[in-house]
């Protein structure tokens, strides 16, 4: 009896192991496609005499390397810090007036154009203001993450807050609730749908701007070993360092949509 249970359970855990496998294939195919472009393009030097420092077998090894002798968790953490530092100021400055702006009409309409002008603006024209004001480190790079990400998450955040039904606030106003009960209770949860999609943008943006924000002085992170690296002549170690930089990247992206999966719903 016992040994039948045993069996079970080890063909249980084996059809389970490939059902894992099997819905994931297509994905483990991409990968394997991806490297393998990867390495073709230098085994024909695509990347000109550097091409064997920049293979994948080359990034692998500096990877191991970086692992073993602590880099990766050195320039990674500061990093992150930084990238969640400026979400978060980003959060507590976007989130309120995205929800007033989308709920006053008349606040939107005097935002509307100041708001797209400065969206357009790419962060990098700032560095030089940010270094003027903040002078060279972590407060500039901070500052310039946190200008990126408020965009997304204002507009978005108006987007949500502006599309709830007037059938909605009639009833609402109709039954006595004043404005703070109305975003409160409707408004804000109406547009977390749109407030998770400004957020999953907003990480996405930042991140990709971390890597020239952290060539502003600072005396670590991944943009700053990407420059240390290329100083270095490590090119493998640079490939590896991008590896890293898009892996986390992904990462943070699949956070994102397991929040917006776990706590998002549809009007």
């Amino acid at each position: 009896m016992k040994m039948g249970s045993k069996e079970d359970n080890i063909q249980s855990g084996s059809g389970m192991i490939v059902d894992f496998i099997k819905g994931r294939a297509f994905y483990l195919l991409g990968i394997l496609l991806f490297l393998a472009a990867w390495q073709i393009a230098c085994t024909l030097k695509g990347f000109g005499d550097f091409s064997e420092a920049f293979s994948p077998l080359s990034a692998a090894l500096a990877l191991l390397e970086m692992a073993r002798n602590g880099d990766i968790l050195h320039h990674a953490i500061p990093s992150l810090r930084r990238v969640l530092v400026s979400l978060s100021l980003a959060i507590v400055f976007a989130l309120p007036t995205g929800v007033l702006v989308g709920y006053f009409r008349q606040l939107e309409q005097i935002t509307y154009v100041p708001f797209q002008f400065m969206r357009m603006i790419s962060p990098l024209a700032w560095m030089p203001i940010a270094i003027i004001i903040f002078g060279v480190g972590d407060v500039s790079v901070t500052f310039l993450l946190w200008l990126v990400a408020i965009w997304p998450l204002i507009l978005n955040t108006v987007h949500g807050a502006g599309r709830v039904s007037p059938l909605w606030l009639n009833m609402a106003k109709t039954m006595g609730a004043k404005d703070m009960g109305i975003l409160s209770k409707i408004i804000i949860p109406a547009a977390i749908p749109d407030m998770l999609t400004g957020l999953r943008l907003a990480v996405g943006v930042s991140w990709i701007i971390l890597v020239p924000a952290e060539m502003l002085g600072v005396p670590d992170g991944l943009g700053y070993f990407i420059l240390d690296t290329r100083d270095r002549f490590r090119y493998d170690q640079l490939m590896a360092t991008i590896f890293i930089i898009g892996a986390i990247g992904y990462l943070l992206d699949s956070a994102n949509r397991w929040l917006i999966s776990k706590f998002a719903w549809k009007i």
